[in-house]
């Protein structure tokens, strides 16, 4: 594995790139852009667990952190801005077709949770990327105008205005932590519903916790996503193959109904919907069976299509 640093506009992504067994920098190799969740970083699920396991099936993967958050650049910190994390995308293969030893015609992504939806949009305006994958891939946009917002999403607008406007008068910046402290904070508090007591105690507990996985986001930079769609213009311009992953204990975070509802309007020929039975959002992040049963899927798509 080598960290390394993409230059952006004003800043760097940091990144980590992962190599198959035995590589050899004189040959040409496929590579899939690893994408991580809202709130990750590329140390968990998209590097350690996802990244990892594709480079030994013989890819180049990179694992990126988005731009404002971990160890990228970008100031103010903590911002999640759909159409900042898509231009991730494009400056992550700006910098794959530099490299000797990746075949620039073979550059497929992986997204997982929000990277899931990310990795879609991008694709279709990204035509370097050639087939797309996701893991329990989530719109945000959706999410913000529902369950992030109340389902009230024009009192959460203006509450985003109010705080912006404080801001810029020399108010403290409002970040917000989106998950309880501990998976037994979350229990007392009666959050056990699947997919956010999920979330808990993947990032709050050993299973998954990393310095950089923090869950925290900018408040007052959170109106763009509230009129974003990851799936905007998917019937005419995700053309690629597309597979999605996805667990049927369905949770609120959404990401069953965003799989079937992307597979049932992209313009792909090859696409294909993957139910793990029996598992839930987080359990596809780093539970050996089901990301077992996910990699059996998406190993053999990327090998065919890239």
């Amino acid at each position: 594995m080598k960290n390394v640093k993409i230059d952006h506009t004003y800043w760097d992504i940091a990144a980590n790139l992962y190599f198959p067994p035995g590589f050899d920098e004189k040959k040409k190799y496929p590579a899939i852009i690893s994408a991580h969740p809202i709130g990750s970083c590329k140390e968990q699920t998209s590097g350690n667990v996802y990244g990892e396991a594709l480079a030994k099936e013989g890819f180049v993967v990179i694992a990126f952190d988005a731009s404002f958050q971990a160890d990228s650049g970008g100031e103010p910190r903590y911002i999640e801005d759909p159409t900042r994390r898509v231009e991730d995308f494009r400056v992550v293969c700006d910098y794959l077709v530099t490299l000797p030893y990746v075949d620039e015609g073979r550059i497929g992504v992986l997204g997982i949770c929000g990277g899931g939806g990310y990795s879609i949009n991008a694709a279709m305006t990204e035509r370097r990327i050639k087939a797309v994958g996701t893991v329990t891939g989530a719109n945000y946009g959706r999410l913000m105008r529902e369950g992030f917002s109340g389902y009230n999403p024009i009192a959460a607008l203006e509450a985003m205005a109010a705080q912006r406007t404080a801001e810029a008068r020399g108010a403290a910046a409002r970040v917000d932590d989106l998950l309880p402290p501990s998976p037994e904070a979350a229990r007392e508090a009666g959050l056990t519903e699947v997919d956010l007591y999920g979330a808990t105690e993947y990032y709050r507990s050993d299973r998954g916790r990393a310095p950089n996985g923090v869950n925290r986001s900018m408040f007052s930079h959170q109106a763009v996503a509230v009129g974003w769609d990851a799936f905007h213009l998917c019937e005419t311009l995700l053309t690629q193959p597309l597979m999605v992953v996805v667990g049927d204990k369905v949770g609120a975070f959404g990401a069953y109904r965003d799989g079937c509802e992307v597979i049932g309007r992209a313009a792909s020929k090859n696409k294909e919907l993957v139910v793990i039975e029996g598992w839930s959002h987080y359990d596809l992040y780093d539970k050996p069976e089901p990301v077992a049963k996910a990699l059996a899927k998406l190993v053999p798509f990327y090998k065919e299509n890239l």
